[in-house]
């Protein structure tokens, strides 16, 4: 999607895990950057799957320069007078506070970037993202391929030791192909 706005907007990227989020991302910092814009790309420090390093990564290990942070107040550190592009991968781990943070940066005439899954491992929307998809301009919506029937996928499956998760267990466990995959809604388990 290319837009020929000139003032801020918002644009959400999502799906499950698998589905090609931060290769999208990643894809979108570079045609920025050689449109030579001054493009600021930001990870929450929990999100170290495949690098502890100050970097994007997408499970095909493409990546992309970024700024570790804790939480969403640590972007506007960051941002200057010329920046013209906020990138936020794995916004479903920050706080709340990144909804008003990308409202207010849109405001400021900054195209922000957000990347996400929308929903969690029990199939419920996920963290900020449900409100981020709600004043974003633009949603991208990515499926992955169900590894169980090769059919679109929209959920992603947590396993425990081969098993699906239980309902009870913890929202946020960081992790990769060794505990997730994508399932479609047929195919999408959860144990009582």
């Amino acid at each position: 999607m290319y837009h020929t706005y000139n003032k801020g907007f918002i644009e959400v990227v999502c799906g499950p895990m698998f589905a090609g989020k931060t290769e999208e991302l990643i894809r979108r910092v570079k045609r920025l950057q050689y449109a030579k814009q001054n493009v600021l790309v930001f990870k929450p420090k929990i999100d170290n799957r495949y690098s502890n390093k100050e970097e994007i990564t997408s499970h095909n290990l493409l990546s992309a320069q970024a700024i570790l942070i804790d939480n969403s107040q640590d972007i506007l550190k960051h941002i200057k007078e010329d920046t013209h592009a906020v990138v936020i991968d794995e916004a479903q781990f920050l706080d709340d506070g990144v909804i008003d943070l990308a409202d207010e940066l849109a405001d400021r005439g900054i195209r922000v970037i957000i990347g996400g899954l929308d929903r969690d491992f029990k199939g419920k929307p996920f963290g900020p993202m449900p409100q981020l998809l709600a004043i974003a301009e633009f949603v991208t919506k990515l499926t992955a391929i169900c590894v169980v029937s090769g059919e679109p996928a929209t959920r992603t499956q947590r396993l425990i030791n081969g098993k699906p998760a239980k309902k009870t267990d913890p929202i946020i466990i960081v992790g990769a192909k060794e505990q997730y995959e994508p399932r479609s809604r047929h195919f999408h388990e959860i144990e009582k």
